[in-house]
């Protein structure tokens, strides 16, 4: 997997400051909790795995790959695909910037798009996407270690330029983070950076199991998932 050069130069001495803060012992334990919650989540929710395959592979206006790879950037700026269930047509990223006005709109929306405003979604993708389902796949993520089961979430490059990308990328991204807990997609930028840089700030053994709990119900509830 190749470092990006220009992501990689932004990054000085204060990040290895941060990566200092953190203990050899959390950092060991949470990385042998990312993977026993990541095994038993994959297992638990194979049934999951099956059924999205399944609506995929019978849908005739959803045909394509059943995951997506989207491009993030990840620990001290190397790039690596994060998986989800596809929700958008195939090329979704291609007719994104082929569309310059649709384009301009992801940017301002904070890098995203209502459903509404969104033509690349599929009817099975907004389910997907309502339920959080989509996300399931990044428990693969984790386990290959290109995630943490918490911590920022992963951005695409162009965002970084909203966020201290030194100090962003000096702990790995996550699949739940402290944004999604206190609102997700109803927070934007700058408000969502400052954020992030929070848990940076105080990450823990303990404060990762409260962002966990507070992820869950904020799921349940559906408040901010599009």
């Amino acid at each position: 997997m190749e470092i990006n050069t220009d992501v990689s130069s932004k990054i000085d001495s204060e990040s290895v400051e941060y990566k200092q803060d953190f203990s050899k012992v959390y950092l060991i334990e949470k990385r042998i909790f990312d993977i026993i919650v990541s095994l038993f989540a994959i297992f638990f929710l194979s049934p999951i795995f099956l059924a999205v395959c399944l609506l995929d592979h019978f849908s005739q206006v959803n045909k394509g790959p059943v995951f997506y790879q989207q491009e993030r950037v990840g620990l001290h700026g190397k790039k690596f695909g994060m998986y989800k269930f596809r929700s958008m047509i195939v090329d979704a990223d291609k007719v994104l910037k082929d569309d310059s006005a649709l384009y301009s709109k992801y940017v301002k929306n904070n890098f995203k798009l209502e459903p509404d405003d969104d033509p690349r979604i599929t009817k099975l993708g907004r389910v997907l996407r309502r339920t959080s389902i989509d996300e399931i796949p990044q428990f693969i993520n984790v386990l290959k270690g290109d995630m943490s089961l918490i911590g920022p979430r992963p951005v695409v490059e162009p965002e970084l330029a909203e966020y201290d990308a030194g100090k962003l990328l000096s702990v790995k991204p996550g699949a739940m983070g402290l944004w999604q807990a206190s609102g997700r997609s109803m927070i934007g930028y700058p408000k969502r950076a400052e954020i992030e840089m929070r848990y940076i700030d105080n990450a823990s053994f303990g404060y990762d199991l409260e962002i966990i709990c507070k992820n869950v119900l904020k799921i349940i509830s559906k408040k901010g998932a599009y």
